[in-house]
């Protein structure tokens, strides 16, 4: 199962993989980050190129 993470210095905290994946991603504190172990119900790839700085990776 694929598995995201955020780079923190990039990260704006615009919000976008939240609205599009809430289980997996979750602005706090102004950046995003990573609340499952593992990305289930949405496709973390679409996120993740759906991030305006390129902060989000999957592996």
């Amino acid at each position: 199962m694929p598995k995201a993470k955020v780079n923190e210095e990039l990260c704006i905290g615009c919000g976008t993989c939240e609205s599009l994946c809430p289980t997996v991603f979750k602005v706090e504190d102004g950046k995003s980050k990573v609340i499952a172990e593992e990305c289930g119900e949405c496709n973390c790839q679409e996120v993740a190129g759906s991030c305006p700085v390129n902060a989000i990776t999957v592996e």
